[in-house]
């Protein structure tokens, strides 16, 4: 069991689901604007704003008080790709983290960072906050849990669970406790005055992607497509729903109108009416997994994130036949054949992150148009690092060979390009022609 665990966390980001349907989505709820897959999305208390996160890099404000909504401010500090935002409860301000292990305090109102909350040694991916908004949670792939006091903004407790990463974090309604789940299927509960151990709640032997509150129970979806409810008096499964075919990595909650929803691996969005405890809306065919679901203010629709470079929308209906694959073409990091071998190299190993486009794009990395010859750091309104924009580096066919070779990190200390290493000399230098020609 332990080798299709590992699978899992391989398999995520090139999964795909072909689809077939009749309906095309509402062009107009979109949120479009993201260079890359939207991990990560939140609607405010009052309903009228959204924040998204993308692993473009980017934490993007929306405002959905209109018939169109309409991007407001895109934040550019993060490091790495973006795994989690959040409202605080004022709705005033948003917590984000991702892959950089930091977690960035910003003022919505205002559109500015506030404030980085640093600790974690990787990716911090679940945040939590008390509901009168003064703790911040934080769990990250370190296999730690951070407690953080978000009026001093200063840390309070750091957890350490266990060797293996940590997926999802909850604050109880009191503040008292923090639960947390991870790879090694366990919810345990945690003192937060004190960081003290309390208990383990559940042993559900499969991975804990994801957990959220309903109520006074803890929802949470599992890497063997489980999702059941947990009462934390008793300690018992209180409810067993419809469990997805593939990892469930989506969970949106709306108290207000009794409403719970999951999204999975295959391509499917569930929904369900918690008086009667029957499915009220399903969409499937969504092409790639879904991995961000917030339910809209008024409860009848959903927004969510899966590979496409967008949040969309979905009308929730019980006789749904959206067709989500209709204008949904082969995303450019999914080529496996058909093209030359450098322009292979590129889409799979690049073009997440980097286009060919000679003017700016939204994407992590800046534009490869013309790189050869040009000294690093220097495209025009790209946010550098300050390891590229200080280094003397000049891209030639040698130093990007021995970036491919020895990694970003040994060539250009400090820079935020993630791990890249091409081994295979053919691969490597079929690349390195295909962008001499671009």
């Amino acid at each position: 069991m332990k080798a299709l665990k590992n699978v899992f966390f391989a398999f995520l980001l090139f999964s795909h689901i072909s689809s077939t349907g009749a309906e095309s989505p509402e062009p107009n709820k979109q949120l479009s604007g993201h260079g890359g897959p939207v991990n990560c999305v939140s609607i405010s208390p009052d309903g009228k704003q959204a924040i998204s996160g993308s692993l473009d890099y980017t934490v993007m404000l929306w405002d959905l008080d209109n018939p169109q909504p309409k991007s407001t401010k895109r934040f550019l500090e993060h490091r790495g790709a973006v795994s989690e935002v959040r409202f605080l409860p004022s709705g005033v301000e948003a917590v984000s983290s991702g892959d950089d292990g930091t977690i960035y305090l910003w003022d919505v109102k205002q559109q500015k960072l506030l404030h980085r909350f640093v600790g974690h040694q990787a990716k911090v991916v679940s945040v939590d906050i008390t509901v009168d908004g003064k703790m911040l949670a934080s769990a990250s792939w370190d296999g730690t849990v951070r407690l953080w006091d978000l009026a001093s903004r200063q840390p309070l407790h750091e957890i350490k669970v266990h060797q293996q990463t940590m997926h999802a974090v909850l604050l109880s309604h009191d503040g008292q406790t923090v639960y947390s789940g991870g790879y090694d299927g366990k919810v345990r509960s945690w003192d937060t005055k004190t960081g003290d151990f309390i208990k383990i709640l559940h042993d559900h032997d499969w991975p804990i992607n994801i957990m959220r509150w309903y109520s006074d129970k803890i929802l949470f979806g599992t890497s063997n497509g489980d999702v059941q409810l947990l009462d934390v008096t008793s300690t018992t499964i209180s409810k067993v729903l419809i469990p997805h075919e593939k990892p469930v990595m989506g969970l949106a909650v709306s108290d207000k109108h009794g409403l719970i929803a999951s999204g999975g691996i295959d391509g499917v969005i569930r929904v369900w009416d918690t008086q009667e405890w029957s499915v009220i809306g399903e969409t499937s065919g969504i092409p790639g997994p879904v991995w961000a679901l917030a339910f809209t203010a008024d409860g009848k629709g959903i927004y969510f994130g899966s590979l496409d470079d967008e949040v969309k929308f979905w009308k929730i209906s019980d006789t749904d036949s959206t067709d989500w694959g209709k204008h949904h073409q082969q995303r450019r990091f999914q080529v496996t054949t058909g093209v030359p071998l450098g322009e292979l190299q590129f889409a799979r190993k690049c073009s997440v992150c980097h286009s060919l486009n000679p003017e700016v794009t939204n994407r992590a990395g800046p534009s490869l148009y013309k790189i050869m010859g040009r000294k690093a750091g220097t495209l025009a309104e790209y946010p550098y690092s300050q390891g590229l924009i200080q280094s003397d580096l000049v891209w030639t066919e040698q130093t990007m060979d021995e970036l491919f070779v020895k990694g970003p990190n040994h060539v250009v200390p400090g820079s935020k390009m993630p791990l890249q290493k091409i081994p295979d000399g053919e691969k490597r230098a079929a690349l390195i022609d295909y962008l001499k020609n671009q």
